[in-house]
């Protein structure tokens, strides 16, 4: 394993609790195998030795999970709560800032290689254009929440931030396709928050005094948020609530969360004491909407849709129509977010139903993809030996927090105990887990005690730990279940917010339907490819012109043809860059076209006034009919955010 560059990391502390170097890049070096000091721990009697480095292993207390005890419910977790009776910032709370921020010396800052997310190209595809940002000072924040930015170690913003800070500012609705790990969730959070505090007296529901509230004794309220949050799974409805709690602290907006498998008794307890930003899964959101004593969202401002392309599936489907179109809303009183890594034509068609037609579209790399930050090594390893291949693994690097991903919860287990009997310090998170169990593996694995991490696809998009230096495909995702979509959700739990990380996958035979993908994917990034994937590298083909099926599904679209033909998600061919759709291309026949490219330029400018009988829709195509309708073109005007550095 050589090293690409990798430059050295400040120390940190390990998991064995000695500050130690440490060079995440060079994982295999001997430098690294020497950073972290053997820490000589040892088992009782009988027991396997814990390797060097690692804290001992806990088995799991499978008792404390059937006690209900309400404290341990990441629903019930402690909130800023003011009275609000003076000014509309309240005042600072050490303690809580501790728990939410943690202690002052060790929170967590941006990655030292900052600048390979600061470089990745973003694209302003949308019919609204914004001046992106340089820095955080520069994003008009209220001081209180400039300081939140700066207590949950925001330095610089991401290529998303620097966009979506601006445009959410300006109200506009955004539709943001970005990388994991690259600040999505602060970049809507931050500037919707930002643009509610000192509205909350005005615009929030009344709610129960928090420095008065007796339980039993006063009337509890409907809740009624400001702001809904709509994301795939319970891991990741937690996950944006703990980025809520610190964003709103010391403003008077009051942060819930309601999740499948969690205590329906104590989440609606805690919406009756007041909530304005509220972060849901599907199924939990539409059980509350259907009891409107408890929930109404007649009062809603804000609609994320977060990692949409993931509800977007059959199953799901049903559920997100009802929450977007339930409601008793003023109709164009509603911001729409639509925020994803990768963005289907399912995805594309909520857009078009639910967001205003001047929003802003942006694209950060391309959309899928994973980003230079993440070191990713493919092994081949027969099917037979992946368990012994996986502790030699394990044991040949330093001690650091580690996700092991498999495809079925059975291999969780089975990984677990085999991981668990050989002294290793590990837990597994998968479907069969009730929600505490689940709840106290992520504590667990955040926390330290548990720093080895199994976990089956599920769990791929709501771990979001910044110190994750180890991915592991223990098994890659089939084709038939989540793809070359899921390995880039699964590898993107390291390396997160300039941070370093490493990714290794376990290969065989049985994995060839993926290979061909696989490689295109190491070569964007510019990683080593090995010699059992070279004959799938693409002939002529460079980092800079390979093809996608994610881009195919993007344009299979581009050229709407005959009356009544769509259009796809395309880009306009030259790049003056007008805000307005101006630069949009003719329609196609009498239907109007789709999300086009004016192919051959001779009707840029038209702004939607070419055909007579067609009407100015989501504009398409290379010729438009007598009849067509101008429309919408995206345009490829690029906005490259660059950092030097590498």
């Amino acid at each position: 394993m050589t090293d690409h560059g990798w430059g050295p990391a400040p120390p940190r502390t390990d998991l064995g609790g000695a500050t130690t170097a440490h060079n995440p890049g060079a994982f295999g070096t001997t430098e690294l195998k020497e950073a972290l000091p053997l820490n000589g721990n040892k088992q009782a009697e009988g027991k396997p030795e814990t390797p060097a480095g690692w804290v001992p292993p806990t088995a799991y207390d499978y008792t404390a999970y059937g006690k209900g005890d309400a404290n341990e419910w990441d629903s019930n977790a402690h909130v800023y709560e003011w009275d609000g009776e003076n000014g509309d910032i309240g005042p600072e709370h050490p303690a809580l800032e501790v728990q939410l921020f943690g202690d002052p010396d060790k929170r967590g800052k941006q990655g030292i290689d900052f600048s390979k997310i600061s470089e990745i190209e973003l694209k302003q595809e949308g019919p609204a254009r914004v001046q992106p940002i340089a820095k955080f000072e520069d994003a008009g924040l209220h001081p209180a929440m400039l300081k939140n930015v700066q207590l949950a170690g925001y330095g610089a913003p991401t290529p998303i931030q620097r966009y979506c800070l601006p445009a959410i500012h300006l109200g506009y609705d955004v539709i943001g396709i970005a990388q994991t790990g690259s600040g999505k969730t602060a970049a809507y959070l931050i500037p919707i928050l930002n643009k509610l505090m000192g509205k909350a007296k005005k615009l929030a529901a009344p709610r129960p005094n928090p420095a008065t509230f007796q339980e039993g004794v006063d009337h509890r309220v409907r809740a009624e948020p400001l702001v809904v949050i709509v994301c795939p799974t319970r891991e990741l409805a937690v996950q944006i609530f703990n980025e809520a709690r610190k964003f709103c602290y010391r403003t008077m907006l009051r942060p819930c969360v309601v999740y499948g498998g969690g205590a329906l008794r104590d989440q609606a307890e805690q919406l009756q004491k007041g909530c304005d930003i509220l972060v849901a899964s599907p199924g939990r959101l539409i059980h509350f909407i259907n009891k409107p004593d408890a929930l109404t969202l007649r009062r809603v401002r804000y609609m994320v849709i977060d990692e949409a392309d993931e509800m977007l599936m059959d199953d799901w489907k049903e559920d997100l129509t009802t929450i977007l179109s339930g409601g008793e809303q003023e109709e164009g009183n509603i911001n729409y977010m639509l925020f994803s890594a990768t963005f289907p034509k399912a995805a594309r068609d909520l857009a078009q139903t639910h967001l205003a037609e001047t929003h802003v579209r942006l694209r950060v790399g391309r959309a899928g993809s994973s980003h230079a930050n993440i070191k990713q090594n493919v092994i081949y390893v027969d099917p037979s030996l992946k368990k012994q291949a996986l502790i030699d693994l394990i044991k040949s690097l330093p001690p650091t927090r580690t996700i092991i991903f498999v495809n079925s919860k059975r291999a969780a287990e089975e990984v677990d105990d085999f991981l668990f009997n050989l002294g290793m310090p590990c837990t597994s998170m998968h479907g069969d887990r009730n929600q505490l169990e689940r709840e106290a593996a992520m504590r667990g694995f955040r926390g330290g005690k548990w720093p080895i991490l199994i976990g089956t696809g599920v769990t791929a998009r709501g771990i979001d730990v910044r110190n994750v230096m180890h991915v592991i495909n223990y098994d890659l995702p089939s084709m038939d279940h989540g793809g070359i979509e899921e390995y880039t959700h699964r590898i993107g739990r390291t390396g997160r917010i300039g941070h370093r990380g490493l990714a290794t996958s376990f290969y065989s035979d049985r994995d060839e339907p993926i290979a061909s993908v696989l490689t295109r994917t190491l070569m964007e990034t510019h990683q080593e490819i090995p010699d059992f994937l070279q004959p799938y590298v693409p002939e002529g083909a460079t980092a800079d012109n390979l093809k996608f099926e994610a881009d195919s599904d993007f344009e299979e679209e581009t050229f709407g043809g005959g009356a009544g033909g769509g259009g796809g998600w395309g880009a306009v061919d030259d790049n003056t860059g007008d805000a307005a759709g101006n630069d949009a291309g003719d329609g196609a026949g009498t239907g109007g076209g789709g999300w086009g490219t004016d192919g051959d330029n001779n009707n840029a400018n038209t702004n939607g006034t070419n055909g007579t009988n067609g009407t100015n829709g989501w504009g398409n195509g290379r010729n438009g009919g007598s009849g067509g309708g101008g429309g919408w073109g995206a345009n490829t005007s690029t906005e490259p955010v660059t950092s030097s550095g590498w």
